[in-house]
């Protein structure tokens, strides 16, 4: 084991993956720590799921080194369950696959049934589970065992809003006791749950840190968006230009320009006067706090699910 991995749960140098001319994970290199929640970013296609096939020795890689320090859990983004055993059952049936004695595995099984709330159906069999409910007893799954290692692929997949709060809340008190890494789309709730996260897109890692440091990518303050009438932002473009504060992160995508500033009231004003001036039609002006969807627009130029 390499030195420093006593701090580092998983370390992985120039990853690759290919499918026929399409490189899928292209020389992808990192490090978690331990004890931490890594959320996995990037839209369908990115190559997150095949990075976590590689990461759990699912799938071989062309090229790269993986480094994991300790036992692994997964939870994959399809339904993996035996639908002839109850819920009860294919748990304490997982735990002892994973060598853990009978009576532990029974125990286990039942806190993770009232864990994830599923100790109702501790007897139902689990092809008479709802969607949501087969998601909570597939991640269940994967902690069986304790871990000290989890991937989570999509975990959150089909989840009412119920559930996304107790999976959330659940893998969040994990923080510090198990390093977990976390695939998803979804860049709202990978902000509430990841101690940081990285924004893969088209195979390649393209920014790694906490999310209020890649939030900072946009500079300080609100992010403004000025929405006008078909080809006129680029009309619009040079006058903000010439305001103070309203040059940091300034760009025009379809009809709206965008930009970040710490300015209060008196730029929105500023703004209108030259709207009016050169004789455009504003359609929406809006003022909110960035996100980091915002940030993968910044770095791609195109929505999170474009």
């Amino acid at each position: 084991m390499n030195k420093g991995l006593a701090e580092i749960a998983l370390r992985v140098e120039g990853l690759t993956k290919r499918y026929g001319d399409l490189v899928a994970v292209d020389q992808l290199s990192l490090e978690v720590r331990r004890g931490e929640i890594l959320g996995f970013l990037g839209p369908n296609g990115a190559g997150k799921t095949t990075t976590l096939k590689m990461l759990c020795g699912l799938l071989r890689p062309d090229a790269g080194r993986i480094e994991l320090d300790g036992s692994v859990g997964v939870s994959p983004q399809e339904i993996v369950v035996w639908e002839g055993l109850t819920c009860q059952e294919q748990l304490e049936f997982c735990g002892q696959i994973y060598d853990l004695p009978a009576a532990e595995a029974r125990r286990r099984a039942g806190d993770l049934l009232e864990a994830f709330g599923l100790q109702e159906k501790a007897r139902a069999l689990a092809k008479t589970l709802s969607g949501g409910m087969l998601r909570r007893l597939n991640i269940a799954l994967g902690l069986v065992h304790r871990p000290q290692l989890l991937f989570l692929d999509e975990p959150q997949a089909g989840l009412d809003p119920q559930s996304r709060v107790l999976v959330r809340e659940y893998v969040r008190a994990l923080a510090g006791e198990m390093t977990v890494v976390v695939t998803t789309h979804d860049m709202e709730e990978a902000d509430k749950l990841s101690d940081r996260v990285c924004i893969m897109d088209r195979g390649q890692l393209l920014v790694m840190d906490t999310v209020e440091g890649i939030k900072g990518q946009l500079g300080e303050g609100d992010l403004y968006e000025i929405e006008l009438a078909a080809g006129e932002a680029e009309a619009l473009r040079p006058h903000v230009e010439g305001l103070p504060g309203a040059r940091e992160g300034l760009s025009v995508q379809g009809d709206t320009l965008r930009f970040t500033s710490t300015r209060d009231s008196a730029l929105l004003t500023e703004i209108l006067h030259a709207v009016d001036r050169q004789g455009l039609t504003l359609e929406q002006l809006r003022l909110r706090k960035t996100t980091l969807e915002d940030v993968f627009i910044r770095l791609t130029g195109r929505g999170l699910r474009a």
